[in-house]
């Protein structure tokens, strides 16, 4: 049976589900509390609010963790490099040897960029915000592979598209 707690406002009892995080911690869920009660909650700077129940990330700010799907982010910086992260970001599991080498060649493959791309860079003014060239190049990496844009695309064609990513 699932566990509930029971919030009182006005003489009559709401019954709130609790629900567990990624690693065992206890949630009220209070998504359906304004349609059910008309009330929201105020949680000055979401010191105790989950924004939403997460497989890849976990974060305490208290207690100083930080950890992307059950590995503490020190591990992975110590012990792990950008592309290894990166595939157990997407992939849910460190990659074995082979997994890693497959990766890290298809990732290689699609480092170049077409030579339009040279012109959209190079018309930026050179003292522009390198993160506002960096959005709206990325944006425009998808006008070079349309097919990127078609809904319900295959898993083998989402890992392209992310590959293509990464590589830039």
């Amino acid at each position: 049976m699932s566990k509930t707690v029971q919030l009182v406002i006005d003489d009559k009892t709401y019954e709130l589900p609790v629900i567990e995080g990624s690693e065992n911690e206890k949630a009220i869920d209070i998504s359906k509390l304004r349609a059910q009660t008309g009330y929201i909650t105020l949680d000055t700077g979401y010191k105790n609010t989950g924004a939403t129940k997460s497989g890849i990330t976990f974060l305490d700010g208290e207690k100083g963790i930080l950890s992307y799907r059950g590995y503490p982010i020190e591990q992975l910086a110590e012990k792990a490099d950008f592309l290894e992260v990166c595939y157990l970001l997407i992939y849910g599991e460190l990659p074995s040897n082979t997994e890693f080498s497959s990766f890290k060649e298809n990732i290689t493959n699609h480092t170049l960029i077409h030579e339009d791309m040279r012109i959209f860079l190079d018309a930026y003014p050179t003292k522009a915000h390198p993160m506002g060239i960096l959005s709206a190049a990325v944006c425009t990496l998808s006008t070079f592979y349309p097919e990127s844009q078609k809904q319900n695309r295959s898993d083998q064609a989402i890992d392209l598209t992310i590959q293509r990513l990464l590589a830039k």
